[in-house]
């Protein structure tokens, strides 16, 4: 009997509960990669296939640049050069596309820790959140209902062989996906044999589930089946966990079942009396929600996004002859934020050396300066104002330069810089020239991601619509960087009075003085993002949304040649 055939007439009895698995949709991925260890190692291949009901909708399959050579064992293994992936797109060009493909579906890999590690990695290292999916592990599966003495090991390759799978998997992603497309739909029949008829009954199915999770499932049976925000409790009322869902009930089932195999949250539901909810619009609402929860509560079991102002920001000290120093407040005219106090300092470094803004740290008077010169004004890279050797008048430009830079109306520092570069690589320092290249790149990230965010922060109300996928309008009001309100006009529903409902109910922002406005980094960073997706619509602004004319922006181009360039590098090493 063929497989895919079988998979779809399965019948479905009356008393089934939950989601039918031949109406599930599942993204089938598999992933080929530099080596076993995410981070230090990178991904060259990503095949994927979403099906549902034994049809095929799609496939997904692209070779990636990992920004690195690929080892010779590797490239025996797979077939995979580094001159194949050359020209290939890096890891954060493809996770936009990827992330699209598999929303929604229930995500299967074979050795499925192996391959979401890889993608919870990238996702982390480049500003992407990992979708809070249902994830099956065919190996997990097999070794459940394949007896060993049916198959020689529970290998892709012998797993395919067993299910007469119409694609030889060859260590080739998407070759290797569609297998087990093939592997999976042997495996559902032979659980729809045993009864498992439904999604949340097959998650159930899967090894490694605790009586403690199956005896708390009750704590879902009261959560709509809504896009919102949900806080597991502990018993003394203590928040100890947040989280987003496009469907409530259904995302907290799944920390009861099989599906869930992180130590810490089975440890997280052990301790859970209650699971409380809040309603939202849309996801970009519930998405700003639990940023809002995560720094209000600080849950013991959520990793990221607890001390949302926790950022590091650069700024001119106040005084005759101002530095660039690193601090935690921001307030106006600062760069930033950086993530980390590292990243701040470096470029801190890269601005003071493009503009020759002295570097030490001690007071220096307006008049009669008598100190020491250091070996920085000796090399020609600091004008000693320390000794008397530089006037304020003389030393302005300098702060005048930095302050063109933040503020957008000039890039000087930014042509200084490519100068000294381009000095370093004409006299034969090519390794200080490419560490000078990476740190200017990185510098000019941080300005034009800086001057992205303080435009939006800076408009006082901002509205705008993104398509619903059927037919309707999802809504939110943006004021300072903050959602303000939210809402949706469902197919056929007027939608400006909709609006006119949201703006009048909207929540009252006071702007700060720091460059955000008082809002975060990270809820601004949102907002963003959902305002790129393709189909949103601007409906209204308070001011015009504009970036500086001068902006970093201009250079992206020069940062991304200078990202091919040390691709290249790592290429030849």
């Amino acid at each position: 009997m063929d497989v895919g055939r079988r998979f779809t007439d399965l019948q479905l009895t009356f008393d089934e509960l939950g989601t039918p698995l031949r109406e599930t949709t599942f993204v089938v991925f598999d992933l080929e990669t530099t080596g076993t260890k995410p981070g230090p190692d990178g991904i060259t291949e990503i095949g994927a296939v979403k099906v549902r009901g034994g049809q095929v909708l799609g496939e997904f399959g692209t070779f990636v640049n990992p920004g690195m050579p690929i080892p010779p064992q590797i490239v025996s293994l797979t077939g995979i050069t580094t001159a194949m992936v050359h020209d290939a797109p890096r890891i954060e060009r493809v996770l936009p596309a990827f992330l699209e493909f598999i929303g929604g579906a229930v995500l299967v890999a074979h050795n499925a820790g192996f391959d979401t590690g890889f993608m919870r990695a990238a996702c982390a290292a480049h500003g992407y959140a990992w979708p809070k999916a249902a994830v099956v592990c065919t190996v997990r599966l097999a070794r459940r209902v394949i007896p060993r003495e049916e198959t020689p090991s529970y290998r892709l390759s012998a797993l395919a062989h067993l299910f007469g799978a119409s694609t030889t998997p060859n260590h080739r992603a998407l070759a290797d996906a569609r297998a087990t497309v093939d592997v999976l739909h042997g495996l559902l029949g032979r659980v729809g044999n045993l009864g498992v008829h439904s999604l949340e009954e097959l998650l159930d199915y899967l090894p490694e589930i605790t009586p403690a999770q199956r005896r708390k499932r009750g704590l879902a049976a009261d959560l709509p089946e809504r896009p919102g925000v949900y806080l597991f409790r502990g018993p003394g009322e203590e928040v100890l966990y947040v989280g987003t869902a496009g469907n409530l009930r259904r995302r907290v089932r799944q920390y009861f079942t099989g599906s869930e195999t992180r130590g810490r949250i089975r440890e997280m539901v052990a301790l859970a009396v209650r699971v409380d909810s809040v309603e939202c619009a849309h996801s970009l609402e519930a998405e700003v929600r639990e940023l809002r929860l995560l720094a209000a509560h600080r849950p013991a079991y959520n990793r990221r996004s607890k001390n949302p102002r926790n950022a590091w920001w650069v700024v001119l000290t106040d005084e005759a002859f101002p530095r660039l120093s690193v601090v935690r407040v921001a307030r106006d005219g600062a760069l930033g934020p950086f993530r980390t106090q590292a990243g701040a300092k470096t470029g801190a470094d890269v601005l003071a050396g493009a503009t020759g803004l002295r570097t030490c740290t001690q007071r220096i008077p307006a008049n009669a300066a008598s100190g020491t010169p250091c070996v920085l004004a000796e090399l020609g890279r600091c004008g000693a104002p320390c000794a008397g050797k530089q006037s304020v008048p003389e030393y302005a430009p300098a702060v005048e330069s930095v302050e063109e830079l933040i503020g957008g109306v000039g890039n000087e520092a930014l042509h200084n810089a490519i100068r000294q570069i381009d000095e370093l690589a004409a006299a034969e320092h090519y390794e200080q020239a490419a560490r000078r290249r990476d740190e200017l790149a990185g510098l000019i990230r941080s300005v034009d991601r800086a001057h992205r965010l303080a435009a939006l922060a800076a408009i006082p109300e901002l509205v705008a619509a993104s398509p619903d996928g059927s037919g309707g309008w999802e809504f939110a009001v943006i004021r300072y960087g903050r959602l303000a309100s939210a809402g949706v006009a469902r197919r056929g529903v007027p939608p400006m009075p909709i609006v006119d409902q949201l703006v009048a109910a909207a929540e009252t922002v006071i702007p700060g003085t720091d460059p955000l406005r008082g809002a975060t980094s990270e809820e601004v960073g949102v907002l963003l993002r959902w305002l790129g997706r393709q189909g949103v619509r601007l409906v209204k602004t308070a001011v015009p949304w504009a970036e500086p004319a001068r902006g970093a922006a201009r250079w992206r181009s020069w940062v991304d040649l200078a990202g091919h360039a040390r691709e290249l590098e790592y290429a030849a090493n």
